[in-house]
């Protein structure tokens, strides 16, 4: 593996409401992309993915949000930490090692309309 290449774990988030979630690992992942190009290429890999339920292979994501660091703490909550937005949400024009993605980062992949909705009221349905 190259030295800007990293393993993330990206979790796709269908519902925070109903947890669900998958998550789906990617290796060589090259850190020196933008977030935005990293965006891209998740949004034409994932349609592409049979493993995956159909849901979740035609669901609008438009966010990244770091989830967890390899050997840093990590949230109680079991889909998505609502805490420290400005920090762990990704900005599109940063490099992915400029926002903090290394290996073993396992980061979310959402819709930002559904995230600020549940944010907004965190109830889970069961």
């Amino acid at each position: 593996m190259a030295s800007g290449e990293v393993t993330v774990t990206v979790r796709l988030i269908r519902s925070f409401e109903h947890r669900n979630f998958r998550p789906v690992v990617y290796h060589g992942v090259n850190v020196e992309q933008t977030v935005r190009e990293f965006m891209e290429f998740l949004k034409q890999d994932i349609p592409l993915r049979p493993s995956l339920p159909p849901p979740f292979r035609n669901y609008k994501y438009d966010k990244l949000k770091i989830i967890h660091q390899a050997h840093k703490s990590k949230t109680n909550e079991l889909v998505l930490g609502l805490e420290d937005d400005d920090r762990l949400l990704l900005k599109e024009e940063s490099t992915l090692k400029a926002a903090g993605i290394a290996s073993e980062t396992e980061i979310a992949f959402f819709c930002e309309e559904d995230y600020r909705n549940y944010k907004a009221n965190p109830i889970l349905s069961w």
